[in-house]
């Protein structure tokens, strides 16, 4: 299974992502989606898999749950939007790794990419796909892709959109 990963889009959906995720089986949303107007697009495009953010409105909260937990092909899978990063989690995050950690944990929030393995938690393998929207302090606009496939994370590909607040032509 292919998929596009993004996160922190904040009412804004770059038209890059479609060319980036058109090969993609799925595109997920680690929150913060904004104006419902960006689901909408996604969902019009490919299957999505997506959970709210602090920004998001009571709808898009209702719509969307604050967690997903998954199976994939053999890999558990957890995408939230506030999750922390290695080794500082949120507590309530923390609570729960030290219980039951994924294979995969997905998160937004920080706008800061980042992909590295956490040895404590099984070698799980941590993703923020950092933030792909116009408005936060990051610089540059990024999405990641990868792949599942026989119970492993392969391909693993972070794509740059461009600066943040450049004008698209």
């Amino acid at each position: 299974m292919k998929i596009g990963l993004l996160s922190d889009t904040h009412n804004y959906l770059d038209p890059k992502v479609f060319s980036y995720f058109k090969d993609c089986d799925e595109v997920w949303h680690a929150g913060d989606i904004g104006d419902r107007s960006v689901i909408e697009q996604l969902e019009a495009f490919k299957p999505v898999r997506a959970v709210f953010g602090n920004v998001d409105d009571k709808v898009l909260q209702t719509d969307y749950p604050e967690d997903v937990r998954t199976t994939i092909e053999g890999v558990k899978i957890w995408m939230t939007h506030i999750g922390g990063a290695p080794p500082n989690y949120n507590p309530r995050i923390k609570k729960f790794l030290n219980i039951d950690p994924p294979d995969v944990f997905i998160c937004g929030h920080s706008h800061i990419l980042r992909i590295k393995r956490d040895p404590k938690y099984n070698n799980m393998l941590y993703v923020n796909p950092g933030a792909a929207g116009q408005h936060g302090f990051h610089l540059v606009k990024t999405i990641v892709r990868f792949e599942i496939t026989a119970g492993k994370v392969q391909n693993m590909e972070v794509i740059e959109l461009g600066k943040r607040g450049a004008i698209v032509a």
